[in-house]
């Protein structure tokens, strides 16, 4: 999707989409990376109110142009917090019911939004050992609404996951639920070529919406299992001059987008 003539990249694409699914006045929980930039974005556009916590222990911080963090766990995370609280407490108050969104990413996600960050392949053997969940777990588990963004390739896109790091819906309908998760879940997957949900009583993803030049035959061959399809498949509008030029001042030296 890169070299198809548009004025922008793939990363600042999902960045746009994914800061667009953020409201005014709720608070998101955010790591270092598109989630980062995303929310930094929707700040400075359409959701001023908009209060960013990061895991390594500040509510509230100020993200200045050409200064965005590099991790959840430097100064610069911290400029005019509200907050400046330990890293159990950050997590104490998504646990309470503070947090509305957390944002992640995923290596592999399947049907139900399960999210595989651990292994590739067997747990005894892996193909890919990976980062494993650091705070994933607990803030999809915790969270009122949990934002995943990633790029749409099938590897990634997989009827079942090899390990399950971070709970979606688990086998789907009322499992998670049952399991003991009593609210939460995955609300949107924001990707390069659309935007997902999982807004049917199975608890199925769904694709709602697709972006400017994408096809919905575009969607299903990059994904590794049958994806249910919206009868009312929208069409994103693209990413406006205004909101390109506020992206990359946020993150001039690309080290995000």
């Amino acid at each position: 999707m890169e070299n198809s003539g548009r004025s922008y990249n793939s990363r600042e694409l999902v960045s746009v989409m994914a800061s667009r699914v953020l409201e005014d006045g709720k608070i998101v929980f955010v790591g270092a990376g598109i989630p980062l930039i995303a929310a930094a974005l929707a700040q400075k556009t359409r959701a001023p109110h908009l209060t960013i916590v990061f895991e390594g222990g500040s509510v509230g911080p100020e993200i200045k142009p050409e200064y965005v963090p590099l991790s959840t766990n430097e100064m610069r995370a911290g400029t005019r917090a509200f907050m400046m609280p330990s890293v159990q407490e950050v997590f104490l108050f998504q646990q309470r019911g503070y947090v509305d969104y957390s944002f992640l990413g995923a290596a592999q996600i399947d049907k139900f939004g399960n999210i595989n960050t651990t292994v590739i392949g067997s747990w005894d053997k892996p193909k890919v050992r990976l980062p494993g969940t650091g705070g994933a777990n607990d803030l999809i588990s915790s969270a009122i609404r949990t934002i995943v963004v990633t790029m749409h390739e099938k590897r990634r896109f997989v009827e079942k996951v090899d390990f399950v790091t971070s709970p979606g819906f688990l086998g789907g309908s009322e499992s998670r639920r049952k399991s003991g998760l009593i609210f939460g879940g995955v609300y949107k997957i924001v990707t390069d070529l659309g935007i997902m949900g999982f807004e049917n009583d199975d608890k199925e993803m769904c694709l709602e919406a697709v972006h400017s030049g994408v096809s919905v035959d575009d969607v299903l061959s990059n994904t590794g299992f049958k994806l249910r399809v919206s009868p009312d498949v929208k069409v994103t509008e693209s990413p406006t001059a205004e909101e390109l030029r506020i992206l990359r001042s946020l993150d001039p030296k690309r080290y995000y987008i």
